[in-house]
């Protein structure tokens, strides 16, 4: 997953031309203010809202110094990126955990029932592939453009909070 990563990381900001004089400022305040606003209006995590929180803190960093040019745009992007794939792997480590738990509660009865354990981590691989192929089509639209890094960071940012909030339990049945 991570060789993954950096590879489409590498490819997006290929021919960027190398770093600005000094990279924008990036903070995660503005995206987890929003969160936390946006849970707070909606306890049970059914609400749609969270997902105008998706770009908040990049789009703050993107209007200081340096943060209105390709690379200044990929690193602020990609600032963002990395904030929702640390809650990504959180919500995940939490979920497998209690699949493990039921698991273990069902084989106790023996209960012929699936894997939940299995079925997280078929899911997550399957999730892994979509984003990576839907965000390598963003990259394409750009037709080898400098527009394609921060096309592509924004995709990996976006797919990386959808799936972030759906782990956290935003929208469960």
């Amino acid at each position: 997953m991570k060789a993954t990563r950096l590879a489409l990381s590498m490819a997006l900001l290929a021919g960027l031309g190398g770093a600005a004089a000094a990279d924008p400022s990036f903070a995660p305040a503005a995206t987890e203010a929003c969160v936390a606003a946006a849970a707070a209006a909606s306890p049970s995590l059914s609400g749609t809202g969270v997902l105008d929180c998706v770009g908040k803190s990049a789009q703050a960093c993107m209007a200081t110094d340096g943060g209105d040019t390709t690379y200044g745009m990929s690193f602020c992007l990609e600032g963002e990126w990395k904030l929702w794939d640390k809650r990504l792997n959180e919500a995940y480590a939490k979920r497998l955990q209690e699949a493990k738990k039921t698991d273990a509660e069902m084989a106790s009865i023996k209960a012929t029932v699936p894997s939940m354990e299995d079925a997280l981590r078929q899911m997550q691989r399957a999730w892994i592939a979509f984003r990576d192929a839907a965000c390598r089509y963003e990259v394409s639209k750009w037709q080898g453009g400098t527009g394609g890094g921060p096309a592509g960071a924004a995709c990996m940012m976006q797919e990386t909070a959808r799936q972030a909030l759906t782990l956290e339990g935003w929208w469960s049945q």
